[in-house]
């Protein structure tokens, strides 16, 4: 049986409210925003079955609508970076928000992370649902929105589907930052991230995306399982400063879920597999999170956590030849499907 328990609303210092809500199945238990989607807390059993918080989140609307890492929440309308913060189909151009370099990164600065989506229950768990007007952020048709987060046996489930009445790029996945020691471990470098994936995207100085490239005899081949430290150590000279990197996702047809990988937490025990039908996965270990405000008023750390995010390809809109659907057609409907599957290393 799933359990709900609504929280007092936050004050949106922009006007209006924040519902908050603990959706709980009495294996996994989220609590959810309805600004911007964000899952602010996700508690997990550890190997000696005592429950913890595992994402980074804040502690009011204030905090989260001041940092930009985008904390628990979805990114949109497209997710990643789109370079230029330009677009272009069938003759006609479109400017988008530059917020990142010379980029539109996550949608631009007035993203999905920071609109306040309406919410409602399911049998399971939450349905969100937002409107983007035409012209949001620069891109192009009215997008309807719809989010949904399910709690079945030790698997979250989050499914989003979206429509626009005009040709517009859409990409929109869950920003959560997780840290399988616990949402208070101050590094998550001892975590083992393993991916069968066989291919990543080489990009430039700004993380666009420049060639696909096989990840066999790079310090980006995780097919055996590496930790997060010796990737650190490996990109660390890079632009990156460690990995954050857009891998492809294996046996992707774009309909079935398909294995991406694991996370796994070598103290705690957990283990975290992502199956998705997604084209790629970009894996950040938050480099730059140094300084964010978290819970209990304390500054995040850089490496603190680790982001694994299901996606459309970076800049895929612009480059033709990259894996996916990056365009979304009048009459057609977008359709993102991931399962977080919680267990212990055995």
């Amino acid at each position: 049986m799933v359990r709900f328990r609504p929280l007092d609303a936050w004050n949106d210092p922009r006007g209006g409210q924040i519902e908050r809500i603990i959706i709980d199945n009495g294996t996994l238990a989220i609590e959810v925003l309805s600004l911007g989607g964000i899952i602010r807390s996700l508690w997990a059993p550890d190997n000696q079955g005592e429950r913890g918080n595992i994402v980074l989140g804040c502690d009011s609307a204030q905090d989260y609508l001041t940092q930009d890492a985008h904390l628990g929440a979805i990114a949109g309308r497209y997710a990643n970076r789109i370079a230029g913060a330009r677009l272009s189909r069938d003759g006609q151009a479109f400017c988008l928000d530059n917020n990142h370099q010379d980029n539109c990164l996550h949608g631009g600065r007035e993203g999905f992370n920071r609109k306040q989506w309406h919410i409602g229950q399911l049998s399971d768990g939450v349905r969100l649902s937002l409107f983007s007007p035409d012209g949001d952020m620069g891109f192009p048709g009215n997008a309807n929105v719809q989010l949904d987060y399910r709690l079945v046996g030790n698997n979250l489930y989050v499914e989003i589907l979206a429509s626009t009445d005009k040709p517009c790029p859409i990409s929109l996945t869950q920003h959560s930052y997780f840290n399988l020691e616990g949402a208070s471990e101050r590094s998550s470098l001892g975590h083992i991230i393993q991916s069968d994936s066989q291919h990543y995207l080489t990009t430039d100085e700004q993380g666009i995306p420049t060639d696909v490239t096989q990840v066999a005899g790079t310090p980006l081949d995780l097919s055996q399982g590496q930790s997060l430290a010796s990737l650190k150590t490996a990109l660390e000279a890079e632009p990156t400063r460690g990995i954050d990197h857009c891998y492809l996702t294996p046996n992707h047809d774009g309909k079935a879920l398909s294995r991406f990988g694991t996370v796994s937490a070598p103290a705690s025990g957990r283990r975290m597999t992502l199956y998705t039908n997604q084209p790629g996965v970009q894996i950040y270990g938050s480099n730059f999170l140094e300084g964010t405000l978290g819970k209990q008023g304390q500054r995040l750390a850089s490496y603190q956590a680790v982001c694994v995010e299901p996606q459309q390809l970076p800049d895929a809109p612009n480059q033709a030849h990259l894996v996916g659907t990056p365009w979304l057609m009048p009459g057609e409907v977008y359709h993102h499907m991931s399962r977080y599957q919680f267990d212990l290393i055995k």
